[in-house]
């Protein structure tokens, strides 16, 4: 009997249908409230020229200028005999031949591409968050491994520190770690931020990692002991290579919701992708052009995560 697979195209035209209705419905909010759309202003916040001014180290006189396309070689002498060459701009030069010049007047500029503050603070939330979760996936797995421990000390401080960063919001902890425990070791912003996010990431990964070994049948461990193999070596050679293919999806979660979380280290004034975000809709009043690129940033780093993940999973899966 031969099955015959139903079409797929009219769900595919409704997921268009939903996605032009949703993109219509913006179009009609912001025509509403009257905005006027300003994509141009946008790009400087990414990418800009910048300018640096060339200037003359002492007196004396311009002795000769040689124009080279868009770029003036500006050649200066001074009082006592030496020679200073300047290559300027040619739409910026200043100064002409035969002219008198003293110390620290202007000759010209050069221009040279300067990253801007929103592509600066997309480098900082990828440090952040690269350090923070390298840090937190260690501490994590330590804490998910005292959580399982015999040893009722580490199985109940384990529990502690669980339990009090869940239970508590990011934002309180950022502000405590910096304001309280940063000033009293003198720590930099930058380092209380990586530590409190590595800590809340650190919590949320422990109980993923319990989870995960837990799930993994006694009977494997108890193997692995019975052909000779120590506690610890029938943890990390048996039951952690199979619980890493059964918590590999929320370990992906925890990750991309720590990206995300980076934005709330803006309270102690590190400028990252939000911050930059916010201080670039100050002095450009294009608030949605903004945030509609803050927010395409964010899937930019998360959208790759899931995919490597995904694809690192079905891997896993083959070599079962």
């Amino acid at each position: 009997m031969i099955k015959h697979s139903k079409a797929q195209w009219p769900w595919h035209g409704l997921t268009a249908l939903v996605l032009i209705g949703l993109a219509a419905s913006l179009y009609l909010a912001t025509s509403r409230i009257a905005y006027e759309w300003q994509w141009s202003r946008v790009p400087q916040y990414f990418v800009y020229q910048a300018e640096s001014p060339q200037r003359a180290d002492g007196y004396g006189s311009v002795q000769a200028i040689e124009v080279q396309g868009e770029h003036t070689r500006v050649l200066l002498l001074d009082e006592d005999g030496n020679e200073q060459s300047l290559q300027v701009a040619s739409d910026s030069v200043t100064l002409q031949q035969g002219d008198d010049v003293a110390e620290g007047d202007l000759v010209g500029v050069t221009r040279h591409w300067a990253a801007g503050p929103i592509a600066w603070g997309l480098w900082t939330t990828l440090w952040l968050s690269v350090v923070s979760g390298i840090a937190g996936l260690v501490l994590g797995l330590l804490a998910g491994l005292c959580r399982l421990s015999a040893n009722p000390t580490l199985r109940h401080l384990s529990t502690v520190y669980v339990e009090l960063v869940r239970g508590t919001p990011l934002l309180v902890q950022i502000f405590i770690f910096y304001f309280f425990i940063g000033t009293v070791l003198n720590f930099s912003r930058e380092f209380a931020g990586v530590a409190a996010l590595a800590l809340f990431t650190g919590a949320y990964v422990a109980e993923i990692v319990r989870s995960g070994v837990q799930s993994i049948a006694r009977g494997q461990g108890e193997a692995a002991r019975s052909l000779g193999l120590s506690s610890a070596q029938s943890m990390r050679h048996v039951v952690l290579p199979q619980a890493l293919k059964r918590v590999l999806p929320p370990l992906a979660g925890q990750f991309i919701s720590l990206v995300k979380d980076t934005s709330l280290v803006s309270v102690i004034a590190i400028t990252e992708l939000t911050k930059s975000g916010r201080e670039a809709i100050t002095t450009s009043f294009s608030t949605f052009e903004i945030w509609f690129c803050v927010a395409g940033l964010y899937l930019l780093i998360n959208l790759p995560l899931s995919h490597i993940a995904s694809r690192l999973e079905r891997r896993l899966a083959q070599s079962d």
